[in-house]
């Protein structure tokens, strides 16, 4: 029999599981009282409802790309090709061509698969190339030809539609040719590419494609990107040998050469796309598929949500006993990933032990349900990095085919700097590797040895695409976010939301969130979204907690109803469903 720890915590009840792991069939939780969301929160979904596909993306443009070649017969990776080439037009902080991602795609006979499509480092890269000679870690990581990996994008889409597309390649890519010959900006957009318009005025190609007259491009202007036109149109008759081969290889190793950086031709030769066994994770009778290494989202979130499961009765939503308790499973799943994860082809990592029901209870188990551990020593201090400039996008086909999809730059428009001639942003993604062990990336994150730079590396990313099934196996929700670290975070709050709190979707992704990577040692949460008193008592518990500078995640998600598929684009972002 299990027994129960019940603790009474600013007004909420507390009850700790003081047994073994969990069955895999446990019933939902029962939640201690009413959910406590401030009157300061006042963020809102909008849900859009369709009976047979919905596409879900951070711009209504690339949302609307996707669903009309789901009309016209394509399936769901043929969508998110068209979807993921439109993104690289009109979303160019983070839609990409120049960088990488990770599509985790079920079909409707319930087959299920990961494709990896992550940047890899140089040849040339080497172990401590963002090192001063005094062992500080330089900015050359960041902004600058140096900060760029091996872009996988282009060979990551074509690998997936060469595998499960239906529609002609050329077809998929004339939504985005046509939007790059000529789209009107919107006010979010046009305030996405002036917030860093210093650094794009930095490089000549980002200057001309970015700032047309020496500002980013007004709202509601007719926006014209002639050389990402010709490239789109090169890939669309010719596939991936043109951009890692021929001519845009040729243009992407002269901007290397002009900048010093060190991306080859054979560096572009040797990239691979790579299918990955989806992480398969049970919870509460439900199963969720996520990205596996080089991705950390589907085994760090895996053990915030095995920590979680051990607990029959939670507290309720926003209490500061529910924070409490979701911090300490955030801290330890964290700790885990920074010190063991990395990419599959360079380090041995212990996923079945990682991942178990009995280490989960392990962990559990050193979780002081009334006091926060004391705070470790902290680490070089590093921005507040919000993240936003990954994307993801969410897609279910009128047969009930699923891609979750993210893809990335890294920062806001990557490196910052646009290949010469071929209008494209390059990553600066050699940033998520370890630059110095137990020094800060540009989310904060102190990462271990296992995710050091080497040549032909893939750096450990957290990104999150997952698909849910309900305990009846079908499909029930496809979700993902950008966000950094965060990015794990929001998804688990997200699923955890629906299927312990009893939230809508919509309600689950406007919900205010929270986050803890282990270092620093802070929670971190939306202003506004929790109250004084669960920081009051948070404080008095020994926690350190703070509200971001900004908002946590962009979540795209999609779960089926008795009406069909709700869409929910996230109301902290203009982005769009649409539905058919």
């Amino acid at each position: 029999m299990r027994q129960h720890l019940i603790i009474a915590l600013g007004g909420a009840v507390l009850v700790a599981a003081c047994g073994g792991a969990r069955g895999p069939e446990a019933p939902s939780p029962v939640v201690r009282g009413a959910p406590s969301i401030p009157a300061t929160w006042t963020v809102h979904a909008k849900p859009v409802t369709a009976p047979k596909a919905m596409v879900v993306s951070a711009h209504p443009l690339a949302s609307a790309a996707g669903i009309e070649v789901i009309k016209q017969g394509g399936n769901a990776i043929d969508a998110a090709v068209a979807v993921g080439f439109a993104l690289a037009v009109v979303l160019p902080d983070a839609g990409n061509i120049g960088g990488g991602g990770f599509i985790v795609h079920r079909n409707a006979a319930g087959q299920v698969q990961a494709i990896d499509y992550r940047e890899t480092a140089p040849q040339g890269a080497s172990h401590d190339m963002y090192l001063d000679s005094a062992g500080n870690v330089t900015e050359q990581s960041l902004t600058g030809h140096l900060a760029a990996g091996v872009p996988g994008s282009v060979a990551g889409m074509y690998e997936a539609w060469k595998r499960h597309g239906s529609r002609p390649w050329a077809t998929l890519l004339a939504p985005a040719i046509k939007l790059a010959q000529g789209h009107r900006v919107d006010a979010e957009r046009s305030s996405d590419i002036a917030s860093d318009s210093s650094r794009l005025a930095q490089f000549p190609a980002s200057r001309q494609q970015f700032l047309p007259g020496g500002h980013a491009p007004p709202p509601g202007t007719q926006w014209k990107q002639a050389d990402l036109a010709k490239t789109l149109q090169l890939i669309s008759d010719s596939g991936p040998d043109v951009f890692y081969r021929g001519q845009i290889a040729d243009l992407i190793v002269a901007e290397m050469q002009r900048g010093s950086g060190l991306i080859t031709k054979d560096d572009l030769r040797r990239y691979r796309a790579k299918w990955r066994t989806p992480i398969q994770l049970r919870y509460r009778g439900y199963t969720i598929y996520s990205m596996p290494p080089a991705s950390s989202g589907g085994v760090t979130m895996g053990e915030i949500l095995n920590i979680m499961e051990g607990y029959d009765t939670l507290p309720a939503f926003g209490t500061a006993a529910y924070v409490h308790l979701l911090t300490e499973a955030m801290r330890r799943a964290f700790s885990d990933r920074n010190k063991w994860l990395g990419d599959p082809d360079f380090v041995s990592m212990p996923l079945e032990r990682l991942l178990s029901k009995p280490y989960a209870a392990q962990l559990r188990s050193q979780i002081d349900p009334p006091r926060a551990p004391p705070p470790p020593p902290p680490p070089r201090a590093a921005s507040d990095g919000e993240g936003m400039h990954t994307t993801h996008y969410s897609i279910v086909d009128a047969d009930g085919n699923a891609a979750s999809v993210t893809t990335t730059l890294n920062g806001g428009f990557g490196s910052a700097v646009t290949v010469t001639g071929a209008g494209f942003l390059l990553n600066n993604e050699m940033d998520d590797f370890t630059t110095a062990p137990g020094k800060p990336n540009m989310y904060g994150l102190v990462q271990g040895e296992a995710n050091a730079i080497a040549p032909g590396k893939r750096m450990l990313s957290a990104m999150t695409p997952s698909i849910v099934l309900g305990k009846d196996g079908q499909l029930l929700m496809v979700v993902g976010t950008p966000g950094g670290p965060t990015i794990i975070t929001t998804v688990a709050q997200v699923i955890l939301d629906v299927l312990d709190q009893g939230m809508t979707l919509a309600d689950a992704v406007a919900a205010p969130r929270i986050h803890h990577q282990a270092l620093p040692d802070v929670i971190r949460y939306e202003r506004g979204g929790l109250s004084d008193a669960a920081v009051a008592a948070l404080r008095g518990m020994g926690h350190k907690v703070e509200a971001r500078r900004g908002t946590s995640g962009i979540v795209a998600a999609i779960q089926r109803t008795a009406a069909g598929w709700v869409g929910v684009p996230d109301p902290r972002y203009d982005g769009g469903a649409v539905g058919w």
